[in-house]
């Protein structure tokens, strides 16, 4: 399993930093290539350029009453749940189809529901554990 990702391209989590105007603020954003080549995909697709798609996240982002007190960690979420909705082809993998096109409504239900059948919880600290009904096994294999 490990070769798999011990011997990929060593680019892919090479860092690069790039100055980004948001709100008329200029920001520095530092994440790894791949991440940077994913979010440009997704630009590309609704004919945006990084720096408007990353402000235009960002003001829809604070206009819902998100904290984004990471934003890059925010971005690397974006371009992860991007390439799982491809996957799970929610996001059609072909690029000419925008994003804005797609519905956001029924792809965050469909979302919603594959994390309810699987038996997924997101904890608060960042581990997932499965919400299995027997509470002595969960507290067996995921107790402190």
């Amino acid at each position: 399993m490990c070769k798999l990702f011990i011997e990929a391209d060593t680019q892919l989590w090479a860092t690069s930093r790039r100055s980004l105007r948001i709100d008329g603020m200029v920001t520095s954003v530092r994440l790894e290539l791949y991440f940077w080549q994913v979010l440009d995909e997704i630009a590309a697709r609704d004919s945006l350029t990084l720096p408007e798609m990353v402000s235009k996240l960002y003001r829809e982002a604070i206009e819902a009453g998100h904290d984004l007190g990471n934003f890059t960690s925010f971005l690397r979420v974006c371009a992860i749940r991007y390439l799982g909705l491809q996957i799970t082809g929610d996001i059609p993998v072909t690029r000419e189809i925008s994003i804005a096109s797609l519905n956001a409504n029924t792809i965050l239900e469909k979302e919603d529901q594959r994390r309810v059948i699987a038996g997924w919880t997101l904890l608060n600290h960042s581990e997932s554990i499965p919400n299995h009904p027997n509470k002595e096994v969960v507290d067996w294999l995921y107790g402190d």
